[in-house]
């Protein structure tokens, strides 16, 4: 146990970041494949599956609320807890941990009552129409009976990743996205289920992580034990965390903000075409959210990094794994770049065969994702200063891109372009936003730096 600690401020940095990467870019990914694969499966159910996708489509944005909660509480918890490990306070970081349990499981059963009790009436300001609203009622009650699964496999998994266990966390991920890949078909098909059977799949699936995840952080592997008397909330510990996590929150959140405000223009500026276009921007998003993951999985693995390090004032190592991480998500982005602008038919025929949408769809991509060259420097400054326990200026930043450029912008720009209006504003808003980023952290970064170091 000591090793797996101790290796965070004393192996090579470029080795370490490799390491513990490489687990958290596939665990991102194969994350994604709960809501992706749903995706694909029920894009392709015949006669009904564009309509099927576009009722996925306006339940993912508060399924991305639910997921955002538990980053609430995980991505501000672990990295607290980092920084006390890196400082020797053991003690203190279980403290957080026990905390964060009891506030996961708090908020679970607040959000379930909630959410069941107004899924339609969401649903329906989420652009369901009166086509696609059964089957997103559907899809969604189903899914929210799993919440507590969801926050605790989401949100205590980030723990395990912030000890160095990186494999172990890829593993929570794998165990439950392999099980909704084999789920999936059995309900979807085997049953002739439809989206109620993708729900009951992923549920089953977060199920098995949470259990997985659990039991690791009670074990006898762990560094950090969930353990009773840290369970018992303390506001100082408490409110710091929530802090901290509140710019991840705002991150996943905003997401689905993005979606209402899509799909609410779409259906002012859509025309007739309403249902088909809400289908294509649910494909646009997914593979929006596909290509940012293993950036997110990179700065996850560097952050158990730089936040330990950065407790034990070790800054030469911080500013070290800062310089790959950007590096390496710069070059991501471009690569992403490239190839939506070259193959953006192949990404659109992961989701849907249907000729009328791989007619516009591919279109739509490049248009949409012309400014993904730049978010390597977005998500690498923006989630560094969380990794350094900076919430209010990372809380900003989070706001920057998606509440104080893109929704205002594509409530904005439909007005004179129409429809493509909403297409033009993501690329407007990553670019504004990526560059902003990148010159607030290098101007800040060297005050927090100097001040670590002769503290």
């Amino acid at each position: 146990m000591d090793g797996e600690e101790n290796k965070l401020g004393t192996q090579p940095v470029g080795k370490l970041l490799i390491q513990m990467s490489l687990p958290a870019i596939t665990a991102q990914v194969i994350n994604a494949l709960y809501n992706i694969v749903d995706r694909i499966y029920i894009g392709h159910l015949p006669k009904v599956g564009s309509l099927a996708l576009a009722s996925l489509g306006v339940a993912f944005p508060l399924i991305m609320i639910i997921s955002a909660f538990a980053g609430l509480v995980g991505m501000g918890g672990a990295p607290r807890a980092a920084i006390a490990l890196g400082a020797g306070k053991k003690d203190e970081a279980e403290k957080i941990l026990g905390n964060s349990f009891s506030a996961l499981g708090i908020m679970s059963i607040v959000l379930t009552i909630v959410f069941l009790f107004t899924s339609k009436t969401l649903l329906t300001w989420f652009g369901a129409t009166e086509n696609s609203l059964p089957m997103a009622h559907s899809y969604f009650t189903i899914y929210v009976l799993g919440t507590i699964s969801v926050q605790m496999s989401l949100g205590l998994n980030t723990f395990i990743s912030a000890q160095g266990f990186s494999t172990v966390s890829m593993m929570t991920v794998l165990i439950g996205a392999i099980s909704n890949i084999i789920l999936d078909p059995i309900f979807i098909y085997g049953f002739h289920m439809g989206v109620r059977g993708a729900a009951i799949a992923t549920v089953i699936s977060q199920t098995i992580s949470a259990v997985w995840v659990i039991r690791f952080l009670t074990g006898k592997k762990t560094v950090l034990k969930i353990k009773r008397q840290g369970m018992k909330l303390q506001k100082s510990i408490l409110m710091p965390t929530l802090a901290l996590g509140i710019a991840p929150f705002v991150m996943q959140s905003t997401e689905s903000l993005v979606q209402l405000t899509f799909n609410t223009q779409i259906k002012r500026y859509g025309g007739m075409q309403v249902d088909m276009l809400i289908s294509a921007m649910s494909i646009l998003l997914s593979c929006m959210q596909f290509f940012t993951l293993p950036i997110i999985g990179l700065t996850q693995g560097a952050q158990p990094i730089v936040s330990y390090n950065y407790g034990a004032k070790k800054i030469d190592r911080v500013k070290k794994a800062f310089r790959i991480l950007l590096t390496t998500a710069m070059i991501y982005t471009a690569t992403v770049w490239v190839l939506t602008l070259v193959l953006p038919g192949a990404f659109v025929r992961m989701f849907s065969s249907d000729p009328a949408l791989m007619e516009i769809a591919p279109k739509f991509l490049r248009i949409f994702m012309s400014g993904m060259i730049l978010l390597g420097a977005q998500f690498s400054c923006q989630q560094t200063f969380v990794s350094l326990g900076q919430a209010k200026i990372s809380m900003f930043l989070a706001l920057l891109r998606k509440i104080i450029l893109l929704i205002p912008l594509a409530l904005v720009l439909p007005m004179i372009f129409g429809f493509n209006g909403i297409l033009v504003a993501e690329p407007i808003a990553d670019v504004l936003a990526s560059t902003s980023t990148a010159t607030a952290f290098f101007i800040i970064s060297k005050k927090l730096f100097s001040e670590q170091t002769n503290s």
